[in-house]
C-alpha cells in the first residue's frame, strides 16, 4: 500500500498538543459525517492509531505527538493514490486547525 506522511509544527508542547488531538477524530466524525465512517481511535501514550473509511476507501495510520511537531503516517489503498494530494491536504488543514 502507498504511504503518506504529514508533519505539522506547533508551539503547544507535547502534552497540550496531545490533549487537543484526543477529540480530533470525533470532530472529524461530526463535521464530515456524510463522508467519513468507521472511525477508530486508539491512544497509547502520545501515539494515536487511527482508521476510517471515506468514499469507500479505508485509511489507516498513526499520529505521533512530539514536543514541537505532530507526525502523521498513513497507508492508502492503491485505488486512492490519485487522491493522495487531496487527502494529505485535507488532513493537514484539519490538524493545523486543531493545533492552533
Amino acid at each position: 500500500m502507498p504511504n503518506f506522511n504529514i508533519a505539522v509544527p506547533h508551539q503547544l508542547g507535547q502534552q497540550e498538543a496531545a490533549g487537543k488531538l484526543k477529540g480530533f477524530l470525533e470532530q472529524v466524525r461530526s463535521r464530515y459525517q456524510s463522508q467519513v465512517s468507521d472511525l477508530e481511535e486508539n491512544w497509547n501514550g502520545n501515539t494515536l492509531s487511527f482508521g476510517f473509511k471515506t468514499y469507500g476507501f479505508n485509511i489507516k495510520g498513526s499520529v505521533i505527538v512530539e514536543e514541537q511537531q505532530v507526525e502523521l503516517d498513513g497507508n492508502l489503498p492503491f485505488a486512492a493514490v490519485a487522491f493522495k494530494g487531496k487527502i494529505e491536504q485535507s488532513i493537514r488543514d484539519e490538524l493545523e486547525k486543531v493545533l492552533v
